[in-house]
């Protein structure tokens, strides 16, 4: 694979997740008030796009309140700040089976399955210009929790968002996935252009070495146009690794909560230091009317 640096970059910022981070970082934001602060912090330090889950405010605990979404989004638009909306997908495939002797039934905690059209209803609401789509089904972490998207769910969801008029992000956390989303492409499901993000690091994903990482790359079709993030402290690290493969770069709290040893970081620190790194490596930084430009976006907000 030749090396092909990326010479006109985005930054992404996934301000908050669905981990259980809170409990390790007083810097994750939660409510509604939070997470739109959390946004524009990492607009003003550069990100163009903004990936966004939403908690319960009470608890911390990942949500799928099309009102805490939408209250979110208001606080955005009140701001008149310009960004990228790109809003998670993937609740609502949450499976957390039992004990290895009695796996079924399901255990109630842990455990949000939703149809297709339910899994899109903030995203029908607000219609942003970009959503998630989880290409895959996989074990997350030691215990029991299964993410759980099968192909036809799939292919119902690409059609949903198809339909709505917004581009999927592909969320790719192994090679897999990748043909999966070239299936769904395959069936007319996804529209040009395709947009695809690479996950490393994840257990039990592909791991962030760069044999497995040239590989999932290389894995991605010419012409659709690719992101890619590491977890943990090699957060940062990918930044210029994904540059280097002609990639978009993401970062944020959802995927690592330093900025060094024994520095939490927030959200906008994380990409100021990203914006360093691919500004350093020679790349010019895109904005959101850029992003828009070149993945053929639609603002409604």
């Amino acid at each position: 694979m030749p090396l092909t640096p990326s010479r006109d970059v985005f930054i992404t910022c996934a301000v908050t997740g669905a981990g259980d981070t809170t409990a390790r970082s007083d810097k994750v934001p939660v409510t509604p008030d939070q997470i739109a602060a959390a946004c524009l912090e990492a607009a003003a330090a550069g990100a163009a796009v903004v990936h966004i889950h939403v908690r319960n405010p009470e608890t911390g605990k990942a949500a799928r309140d099309v009102s805490l979404y939408e209250a979110v989004v208001d606080r955005l638009r009140d701001s008149g700040t310009d960004m990228v909306l790109n809003l998670t997908a993937g609740m609502g495939g949450d499976l957390t089976l039992g004990d290895p002797e009695r796996p079924l039934p399901p255990a109630a905690q842990g455990t949000d399955m939703a149809g297709a059209t339910e899994r899109l209803a903030h995203v029908a609401s607000i219609r942003p210009e970009i959503c998630t789509l989880d290409c895959g089904t996989m074990n997350f972490g030691e215990g029991d929790y299964v993410m759980v998207n099968t192909p036809p769910m799939l292919l119902a969801m690409a059609r949903g968002i198809q339909a709505l008029g917004v581009r999927p992000e592909i969320e790719a956390f192994d090679t897999g996935h990748i043909l999966l989303a070239k299936w769904l492409k395959d069936q007319g499901a996804i529209d040009d252009p395709t947009v695809i993000q690479l996950c490393m690091g994840i257990p039990w994903g592909a791991p962030d070495d760069l044999a497995t990482f040239l590989a999932m790359r290389q894995a991605v079709p010419e012409g659709w146009i690719a992101s890619a993030f590491s977890i943990g402290r090699n957060q940062l690290p990918y930044v210029g690794l994904a540059v280097a493969a002609g990639c978009h770069v993401r970062v944020g709290l959802e995927d690592n909560l330093w900025l060094r040893k024994g520095h939490l970081a927030t959200n906008g620190e994380l990409v100021a230091a990203a914006r360093r790194t691919v500004e350093g490596m020679g790349a010019r930084l895109l904005g959101p009317a850029e992003v828009r430009e070149r993945l053929a976006l639609e603002r409604r907000w």
